[in-house]
């Protein structure tokens, strides 16, 4: 299994980028991905989930809804997390993880993102 992130960057608030998680070696489609996200000198703070097989359903930390937006494309296995209007505290590393019932069983290396004027 493996998962590569990508789409970080330095961005002035108010700005948005685009995160990509390029997934291999599982069948992509039937699983659940998140993304969690680690800012300095903090924990790992879940971000935002989106459901695998039929009926996709997403969820978001209440801290970003209505400004991040994740979706998937199962034929690129590749999920995505749109963030807008970014605020210096979403500045962290953002990791993607392939989710199972009972937890995250694998992770990228993670992307930068800094939010910063």
């Amino acid at each position: 299994v493996q998962l590569v992130e990508s789409g970080g960057g330095l961005v002035q608030p108010g700005g948005s980028l685009r995160l990509s998680c390029a997934a291999s070696g599982f069948t992509f489609s039937s699983y659940s991905m998140s993304w969690v996200r680690q800012a300095p000198g903090k924990g790992l703070e879940w971000v935002s989930r989106i459901t695998g097989g039929d009926g996709v359903t997403t969820r978001s930390t209440d801290s970003v809804k209505g400004r991040f937006a994740l979706s998937r494309d199962n034929a690129k296995n590749t999920v995505y997390l749109q963030i807008n209007s970014l605020k210096p505290e979403d500045t962290a590393v953002y990791y993607c993880a392939k989710t199972t019932s009972w937890g995250y069983d694998y992770w990228g290396q993670g992307t930068q993102v800094t939010v910063s004027s």
